[in-house]
């Protein structure tokens, strides 16, 4: 099943470092066949607030998801960009394909008895 990292980045000066950070981070996903879905983009926000900008990155898996932001290669490069941008940064398991929402609340609904 699909995983995403995710991140809620604040916005910062633009450094050097952050330049390097953006130049090296594919080569760090690559082994670990993950892919940018969204970059840097600033959202239409449709309730409450979100000072910053949305990063989501693609990964075959949760285990390759974690692999690649524990693999060494990556956390060379993370200090490059948590030094100047602070933010959130989660992993999460996408759903199955055919995942409907109505099945979930009925099992809640039905648990809750």
């Amino acid at each position: 099943m699909s995983a995403y990292a995710v991140g809620h980045l604040r916005a910062a000066a633009q450094h050097e470092d952050i330049f390097a950070y953006m130049e090296r981070i594919q080569d760090t996903l690559d082994p670990f066949a993950g892919h940018f879905l969204v970059h840097g983009s600033e959202v239409e926000v449709l309730e409450g607030e979100w000072p910053g900008y949305l990063v989501v990155i693609g990964f075959p898996d949760l285990d390759k998801a974690r692999a690649w932001y524990d693999s060494d290669a990556y956390r060379e490069i993370l200090p490059l960009r948590t030094r100047h941008i602070t933010g959130d940064v989660v992993l999460a398991d996408g759903v199955a394909p055919g995942y409907a929402a109505a099945d979930t609340a009925a099992r809640a609904r039905q648990q809750a008895g």
